[in-house]
């Protein structure tokens, strides 16, 4: 099947609910650009409906994934809006690179021991690049909604790796979805960097 036609079967097949799920997860990655706590808004309702989609389709550690990014929307505006010192919202701030070394080896380990898992107990597709992505969203959602400005970076990596795998599945639609991601974390990540400049930022 053309690539094309690849993408028009995929829309073609796309739910109501997946469409709004889309679309919130879109503007979830917007909002978060600028800083708007609203942006937790449409992640929980994004992932909610992700969660239920997931369950159904008996892909159950995604939907599990997704039940864990609803409970990161709910931190995640609180740390907004009342977290802080002065319980006036997070600021962005910077991690040291010692510290993004150990949340890198944590990672790699985690996906290690789940890949090795999936890899001898499954026919799952690509199941160490797969655990490293997954680790790594569970990781950098954390980052987000500490406001750690590195966060995009890594989402920019984790974005790109999503491209090519979800091509290789045949999943046109979501490999472009992942690509327009990629666009919006370069922005959001310059856009955070200036907020910075304008701001006193302590690094964590």
């Amino acid at each position: 099947m053309a690539l094309g036609e690849g993408m028009v079967a995929a829309l073609t097949q796309l739910s109501p609910w997946e469409a709004v799920a889309v679309i919130l997860a879109v503007a979830y990655l917007l909002l978060a650009m600028r800083e708007s706590a609203w942006c937790w808004y449409c992640a929980f309702a994004s992932t909610a409906i992700y969660t239920a989609l997931l369950w159904h389709a008996s892909l159950l550690m995604q939907s599990l994934l997704n039940g864990y990014y609803m409970a990161m929307a709910v931190y995640g505006w609180w740390q907004w809006r009342r977290g802080g010192t002065s319980h006036e919202g997070v600021a962005i701030s910077r991690w040291p690179w010692r510290r993004h070394g150990l949340l890198g080896v944590a990672v790699a380990l985690a996906a290690a021991v789940t890949g090795y898992m999936l890899d001898t107990t499954s026919d799952a597709a690509w199941p160490y690049v797969d655990s490293l992505i997954t680790w790594g969203s569970v990781a950098v959602t954390w980052m987000v909604a500490k406001k750690i400005l590195e966060n995009w970076l890594y989402w920019i990596v984790i974005n790109s790796v999503c491209i090519f795998m979800y091509f290789d599945r045949g999943l046109y639609l979501s490999s472009t979805l992942f690509a327009f991601y990629v666009v919006i974390a370069i922005f959001g990540y310059y856009s955070w960097r200036s907020s910075e400049r304008q701001a006193d930022v302590s690094f964590a």
